[in-house]
């Protein structure tokens, strides 16, 4: 049997997966704001790779049509909601050939279960062509990060969560993951954000960024809830021998309730030729943006407003899925 090998996301794409904002009644009075940030989004990918953008129902195909057709392949499908990185295969590689790895979904611990995200990872991987391995555990894509030489990033708050797999110990998490992604080390972070949807999703605390090197944020301004947890992340990156780059975060980001959001710079899509950047207004997206435009020469880095998709508990890592290329 060969060995199961996931491509570093900076590795080359044959195409990105996206979806559009197609239910109204998840999206409310965010709808028409969140599928202009999607658009955005995709206009900055397709400059170096196809896009496929998934929607649902006939009034959503024909807004992603119309707001879309120059620069994206727009298809109908059944989905939950738009977050195809945690409801989406994982692209993987046996040998040469492309795999779909498929996890089971109980709609982030049992907090936003949706019809039809347990199966748009069907979907997606019967688009690439690509047979399926599938697997009896739960597990979200943005809870891992991967470097493309087999290791794997991950927080204890979320893997580890009896909301998820109940009877995991570390132990049992570490053998399924390396059984299951191929990995041969399971880095662990210890907790994620403050009021996180996802019980702390990697993808908004670090991220490689070459096979030894990772950024992660550190807290911007006197008020930033977060400004600990940076500090811990940045610590234990350190003491797990990676070299450690630092961003600023958002800061503070309230909801119209006064609720601290989950924002985070580091929800980054990574492209071809584009890395889209989730910025919130705030004086510190000029320097985010810049600081990873040193780390990404070969690619523009570009910083787009994703208010509206934080709504919904995300940003634009979690609403891709790249098809990688052998």
């Amino acid at each position: 049997m060969s060995r199961i090998r996931i491509p570093a996301e900076w590795s080359d794409h044959r195409r990105m997966f996206t979806a559009w904002p197609s239910h109204a009644d998840l999206w409310k009075e965010d709808l028409t704001e969140a599928r202009n940030e999607v658009a955005a989004m995709v206009r900055a990918l397709s400059s170096g790779e196809p896009v496929t953008v998934l929607a649902c129902g006939d009034e959503a195909l024909a807004s992603a049509r119309k707001a879309l057709d120059r620069y994206a392949t727009v298809e109908v499908a059944l989905f939950g909601d738009i977050w195809l990185r945690d409801t989406g295969p994982i692209f993987a590689f046996e040998g040469n050939r492309l795999t779909a790895l498929r996890f089971l979904n109980n709609g982030w611990g049992g907090k936003y279960p949706l019809l039809h995200d347990d199966t748009i990872g069907d979907e997606l991987a019967e688009r690439a062509a690509a047979p399926i391995r599938k697997h009896s555990f739960i597990l979200e894509g943005g809870a891992v990060e991967h470097n493309g030489q087999g290791w794997v990033l991950t927080t204890r708050q979320c893997l580890l969560n009896p909301n998820r797999n109940p009877d995991w110990a570390q132990r049992d998490a570490e053998r399924c993951l390396k059984e299951a992604l191929g990995c041969e080390r399971v880095m662990w972070l210890q907790r994620g954000m403050l009021n996180d949807h996802t019980d702390g999703h990697v993808d908004n605390l670090a991220r490689f960024i070459g096979e030894n090197t990772v950024v992660c944020q550190h807290g911007f301004g006197d008020d930033d809830p977060n400004t600990e947890l940076y500090f811990e992340i940045a610590a234990e990156l350190a003491m797990m021998g990676l070299q450690v780059c630092t961003i600023p975060s958002p800061g503070r980001i309230v909801n119209e309730e006064g609720r601290v959001m989950p924002a985070s710079h580091l929800n980054f899509v990574i492209g071809n030729k584009t890395v889209v950047v989730p910025v919130y207004g705030t004086e510190s997206a000029e320097e985010a943006v810049t600081l990873l435009q040193r780390v990404f020469p070969d690619r523009q880095v570009v910083g787009l407003r994703s208010s509206a998709l934080l709504t919904g508990g995300g940003s634009f890592h979690c609403i891709t899925q790249q098809e990688p290329m052998p």
